[in-house]
């Protein structure tokens, strides 16, 4: 038996078992049955690495196979609890295949996110899912041109033919702003995020053709980060104003952690002096002293659309690139008060 601190690798095992170097190294690489070695001959090995303490040596296999096993996921920033919980949903699918993952976060930031892809590539990643922190897609462009397999999630490029899964941003504010219009609420303000990026850009056009259609003008628009100080900066501004909303729609869960400090420091209580809705749910939203309204994403279907994508791509570099958008929930709880009369 090899030392408790000693390295064991495939001699070791062969020693141990009386079996030749190649039967071992087939064994262990999962290829038993294609080389037709006995079933007691193959049991005999797994017991014997098992025994050892036998660390297959990933590098070497890396070297024989051109393949990393690891799939990287870039986020705008891992403090959002959404985008939390896409990479730990990322990390699951990926774990089916046998693949690790490798987490990044740009921070909102497009130099940051310019630099960890390079530094990702270098590591000779097998696949990417990115989640674009800002409108600069030549990079990834680039990539996906030269056959590289990569998908985007939540945020995506319309214009172009990148392949992307996400939630139909629209729809879902459409239907959370009809809501608050058929419970008599006619002046309402969304705080909005990143401005720049689509999801946003599609959850604000949602709300105010919601209002529009209902021939609504009294609404607003203000905030320029998916944060929670900017939910409260904004929320803070507008308990200020003259005329406050009866409701307001924040476009995430942080947003919405800032707004409801905001409303509890001036003494605003959700939902008798102000109804509330966010884009986003999150478990911790049921744990609030008002549970949180919301638009729920589908963050497993996300996931495993684009991990399954992703390795079919790995397969086959001339499969078509996936556009999805999938349906949100629209998820009613008590921040919501009917006004109408």
């Amino acid at each position: 038996m090899a030392m408790a601190n000693q390295k064991v690798n495939i001699n070791d095992i062969a020693s141990e078992t009386g079996l030749s170097i190649s039967t071992v190294s087939r064994v262990l690489n999962g290829k038993g049955e294609q080389y037709r070695i006995g079933k007691k001959s193959q049991q005999k090995i797994i017991e014997a690495a098992e025994a050892l303490n036998y660390i297959p040596n990933q590098f070497a296999a890396n070297l024989r196979t051109g393949r990393s096993k690891t799939i990287a996921l870039i986020v705008p920033s891992l403090n959002n609890p959404f985008f939390a919980g896409i990479a730990s949903a990322i990390n699951s699918e990926v774990r089916k295949f046998g693949y690790i993952t490798i987490i990044s976060d740009s921070d909102e930031n497009q130099d940051i996110e310019k630099m960890e892809l390079q530094k990702l590539m270098s590591r000779n990643i097998d696949g990417l899912v990115i989640i674009p922190c800002g409108n600069q897609w030549e990079n990834i462009k680039q990539l996906y041109d030269q056959g590289f397999p990569l998908i985007c999630i939540d945020r995506y490029f319309e214009e172009l033919d990148l392949p992307y899964v996400s939630t139909d941003n629209y729809e879902g504010a459409f239907a959370a702003t009809k809501y608050l219009i058929e419970n008599g609420h006619t002046i309402i303000t969304c705080i909005q995020g990143v401005q720049q990026s689509t999801p946003n850009r599609l959850r604000v056009k949602g709300f105010k053709d919601a209002l529009e259609k209902a021939g609504i003008d009294t609404y607003s628009v203000v905030g320029d980060e998916f944060s929670v100080q900017n939910g409260y900066l904004e929320t803070k501004l507008l308990l200020h104003q003259e005329i406050r909303p009866t409701a307001l729609f924040t476009l995430s869960n942080n947003i919405a952690m800032g707004c409801m400090k905001a409303l509890k420091e001036e003494k605003v209580r959700v939902p008798e002096d102000i109804s509330l809705i966010t884009f986003d749910d999150h478990p911790y939203l049921d744990f609030l002293a008002t549970p949180l309204s919301c638009v729920a994403q589908p963050v497993s279907d996300i996931s495993k659309i684009a991990i399954k994508y992703i390795f079919s791509k790995i397969k086959n570099k001339e499969i078509k690139p996936t556009q999805l958008l999938l349906k949100p929930t629209l998820m009613i709880k008590e921040s919501i008060r009917s006004i109408l009369n």
